[in-house]
């Protein structure tokens, strides 16, 4: 289907999150240009943060938060309902958001008719609440050998009945392109979950590249299984179970690897962002244990990654833009990617370096009356800039955002 069709303009005076997903991958809700990050899973009902607030209302402040609620296999019932319902109810109290995701009926085969009503009744039941902005469908579902024809039902009945919440799916970083293309009629947000901080580093990875960069090359994989036509959400990590299983070392990954992986994924095209393995318990000091949530590196890492994307910062304006058509390249930098967007007075160029050796990058095709341009979240580093041309270094898993103010024309 048209992504673009999902949603036309809509009355967002009701309350309900209006998604709508533009022909360039970018998510538009209630009319606004948005990029939601989200948590599989985040901190429980009623939980509070260290700071003592709601844990909710802690996680929105970094922007447009979601999180995954799951029931797992055989578990639907009246009491995982019940449970559904609260968080929804609290959710709604702190103005954050949930992605349903009900695994009993996600894949249904033609003749299940009691499925089919149950399916109909829930969608009938939460599409108008507020707290929810999407639905999820089967979880990595080519790697578990799930018939993409098996997920049509869900498909189809969830956009008979809720034409404002879109489905997500997460395939596994498993098969080529040509394998994960079938399931691309069935599911509206494309994802891969990619954990690659382990030792031995890669455990996750399925291609021959188990280096932090893998990140990337998932990114292109399910964008290109779309043929680039739907958003792409990639999910990232925080903590898995190739960490903390017998035998296995526990790590996280640094503030370096986790603002490498965010960039790279983003430069490739991932428009939301969700990040797994904070609720894993195996993951958990005495702190986190506490507080029901890993805090520790949420506070330690992944906060300050997120400070940069939060709506109010100098780069959202660039997380919520098209794609750029100026000829901006690069000379002399293999394994440099980049990404380049244009809002309002400025040109923001994104950039990351794979694994390798330092390099200086030549840049160039910027307009040829900028002059220079700060590096975002380096200040107060600046870059000069000579006939739209402008060099930095660039070490491995390196990223520097660039902004670079228009200059204004002399009467």
């Amino acid at each position: 289907m048209a992504l673009c069709g999902l949603l036309s303009a809509p009355a967002i005076a009701d309350g309900i999150q209006h998604v709508r997903l533009a022909p360039d991958g970018r998510f538009f809700i209630n009319d606004a240009a948005t990029f939601p990050v989200g948590y599989t899973s985040g901190p429980t009902l009623g939980a509070l943060a260290p700071t003592g607030r709601p844990a909710l209302a802690e996680l929105k402040r970094e922007g447009y938060v979601f999180q995954l609620w799951y029931c797992p296999p055989g578990m639907w019932g009246p009491d995982r309902e019940a449970q559904l319902d609260a968080l929804l109810a609290e959710s709604n109290r702190q103005g954050t958001h949930f992605v349903i995701s009900i695994h009993d009926l996600q894949a249904i085969k033609p003749g299940e008719k009691a499925k089919i009503a149950e399916l109909r009744r829930v969608i009938a039941k939460y599409r108008d609440n507020p707290a929810v902005v999407f639905w999820k469908g089967e979880d990595e579902p080519q790697w578990s050998h799930f018939p993409a024809e098996d997920l049509r039902i869900y498909y189809q009945t969830i956009h008979e009945l809720d034409p404002n919440h879109p489905i997500w799916i997460t395939q596994a970083p498993r098969g080529t392109v040509a394998d994960l293309r079938p399931y691309d009629s069935f599911f509206d947000i494309g994802a891969i979950d990619i954990y690659p901080v382990s030792y031995p580093p890669g455990l996750h990875s399925g291609i021959a590249n188990k280096n932090l960069s893998v990140v990337g090359d998932y990114t292109r994989i399910i964008g290109e299984a779309t043929g680039h036509q739907k958003p792409i959400m990639m999910v990232l990590q925080i903590c898995w179970s190739g960490v903390t299983n017998p035998g296995k070392t526990l790590r996280f990954p640094t503030f370096p690897e986790e603002r490498y992986m965010t960039y790279q994924a983003i430069i490739g095209g991932a428009r939301g962002l969700v990040y797994f393995g904070g609720n894993v318990r195996a993951c958990w000091n005495d702190h986190d244990t506490a507080y029901g949530w890993n805090w520790t590196f949420y506070d330690r890492v992944l906060r300050p990654v997120l400070d940069e994307l939060r709506p109010e910062g100098p780069l959202y304006p660039a997380l919520i833009a098209p794609d750029s058509t100026l000829p901006v390249r690069v000379e002399d930098a293999s394994g440099l990617e980049y990404a380049v967007r244009e809002s309002g007075d400025f040109i923001y160029v994104l950039a990351a370096r794979r694994e390798g050796e330092t390099v200086q990058a030549a840049f160039s095709g910027l307009p040829a009356n900028v002059k220079g341009g700060e590096v975002l979240f380096e200040a107060p580093r600046t870059v000069q800039v000579e006939n739209g041309r402008f060099t930095d270094w660039f070490g491995p898993h390196d990223v520097h955002i660039y902004r670079f103010r228009r200059a204004v024309a002399q009467r």
